[in-house]
């Protein structure tokens, strides 16, 4: 495979799992939100407290679809491992999701259905990106002879800027003279 193409699959590669976690990740989004208004509605329970019980009802449906979805083909044997640091970080994520509710909460007083919507959809945005990163880092981590590392997924791109380079100064541009 020439270096061009070994680049761009990589990039589609990484394009489908941005869409597949994207597509996981809006599941979870409604079922946070929902479970949220739900308990937000018809309980008296605080704001926060509502928050973070729907957001570990979306984290243990996230769990599914990423498991058997998105990262399907990635490294079975350490589920218990596994499982640990998903939990673990979507902890991280859910201090994160619901300190910005929080923030917004009890720092500001902006308490109202709208308020409380907005900033915990401003909190799973930023939480997701910690998210992305930390899942398909640590948690859902690939097979080995699938993923180069980052040296070696930069090899071909540098290559070709070395090509580019070199015929530029053999081959002086028409256009420029």
């Amino acid at each position: 495979m020439s270096e061009r193409g070994a680049l761009r699959t990589r990039l589609d590669l990484l394009g489908r799992e941005v869409a597949k976690f994207g597509a996981v990740g809006a599941v979870g989004l409604l079922v946070n939100i929902a479970v949220f208004n739900l308990l937000r509605h018809t309980t008296d329970l605080q704001v926060v407290r509502a928050s973070v019980l729907a957001t570990f009802v979306a984290i243990l449906c996230n769990y599914v679809g990423f498991r058997y979805w998105t990262y399907r083909d990635r490294d079975k044997t350490g589920r218990t491992r596994e499982l640990t640091l998903f939990l673990l970080f979507s902890a991280a994520g859910a201090v994160i999701e619901n300190g910005v509710l929080y923030l917004a909460t009890y720092g500001f007083d902006w308490n109202s259905p709208v308020q409380s919507n907005v900033f915990k959809i401003l909190g799973i945005g930023i939480a997701t990106l910690f998210r992305f990163w930390s899942y398909r880092t640590w948690v859902f981590k690939a097979l080995p002879d699938e993923a180069p590392s980052d040296e070696e997924a930069a090899r071909p791109a540098e290559r070709f800027l070395e090509q580019r380079r070199s015929t530029e100064t053999v081959e002086p541009d028409p256009v420029r003279n």
